[in-house]
């Protein structure tokens, strides 16, 4: 059965032409590194993956990264946060998710 929604309503569910996507990020921090290199770390993370490249992320070592506005995070989003993962000397292990819809994410696991 297909619901007839207003524009303005799509818009404020996020839905159909309004539709956001991000993506999840896990990553393990290689043992053994002192309180001021895991500082360091974060400021960088978050100061150069993620907001230099327009995002804003939740979580910890496993988290979801998405668009900084409205809208939705891109391939080139996902393999520039990998690559700055990849790139570094503290992290051991990375995984990035594939882009998934960041309002409705159980929805994603049904597709």
């Amino acid at each position: 059965m297909s619901h007839h929604r207003s524009r303005r309503l799509r818009k404020k569910l996020h839905i159909d032409e309004f539709q956001e996507l991000g993506f999840e990020v896990a990553f393990r921090l290689r043992d053994g590194l002192s309180a001021d290199e895991m500082g360091a770390f974060w400021d960088a993370f978050i100061g150069d993956a993620i907001e230099g490249n327009g995002l804003l992320y939740g979580g910890s070592t496993r988290g979801m990264a998405c668009l900084r506005k409205r809208g939705s995070a891109g391939e080139q989003h996902r393999e520039a946060v990998r690559a700055w993962l990849a790139g570094r000397s503290e992290v051991s292990e990375t995984e990035v998710g594939p882009l998934i819809d960041v309002w409705y994410p159980a929805e994603n696991d049904q597709a």
